[in-house]
């Protein structure tokens, strides 16, 4: 794992547009419909954000790479749902998870324009909620001025923990960050963690298909 981390380090300082390339379309294709529900973009992001502290990639960069391909993602989303209006929930490939589908549909009309603010932060509904909200005749000004402003908080909330926890490791531990000891450990973690929470959600949902 620390000889992959190293290759990888050492391949994003020689190609830095690559890794902001690749945040830009983690957090892009997070927002497509049904793709988004199995592209670890959240992950992706926390992390590479640990190759930040060591000068790897730039702050500004990573956050607006990743805000950038949010914004897009989730507008070209809701721009199909707002033209095919409701018919896109039934055509495939939507027709073909019903039960998130629903879920999406009554978590929009429980919060209403707060939902797309909410649905930022909550997978996987949110792959589904900006083509919802179009689907059901949200305005656009109102959709893209909620969207963009959760975006704006979505982005560092993805990207600063990575940061943060790395720094704070070199500096309790006195070792210069040059030496990589922070995202040896954190990209680890971050990979191993989301892992686990993916094995987890899977058995929660078979044992509710069992019960049911």
């Amino acid at each position: 794992m620390t000889a992959w981390i190293e290759s990888l380090t050492h391949f994003v300082a020689a190609h830095a547009w690559l890794g902001y390339l690749t945040l830009f379309l983690a957090a892009l294709l997070e927002a497509v419909p049904v793709v988004g529900s199995v592209i670890p973009g959240s992950t992706i992001i926390l992390a590479l954000s640990a190759l930040v502290p060591s000068g790897d990639l730039d702050l500004v960069g990573v956050l607006l790479a990743a805000a950038a391909g949010a914004v897009l993602g989730d507008g070209t989303a809701f721009w199909v749902g707002h033209i095919q209006q409701h018919k896109i929930l039934e055509t495939w490939p939507m027709s073909k998870y019903p039960a998130v589908i629903a879920q999406s549909e009554a978590f929009f009309h429980r919060f209403g324009t707060l939902a797309v603010f909410f649905g930022r932060f909550v997978p996987p509904i949110r792959a589904f909620v900006p083509v919802t909200a179009g689907a059901l005749g949200m305005a656009p000004a109102k959709f893209y001025t909620v969207n963009i402003l959760a975006v704006v908080l979505w982005a560092p909330a993805h990207v600063l923990p990575g940061v943060l926890a790395v720094s704070a490791l070199h500096q309790y531990s006195g070792l210069p960050h040059h030496t990589g000891y922070g995202k040896q450990i954190w990209i680890p973690a971050v990979l191993i963690a989301a892992a686990f929470a993916g094995l987890a959600t899977w058995w929660w949902h078979r044992r509710k298909r069992a019960a049911v």
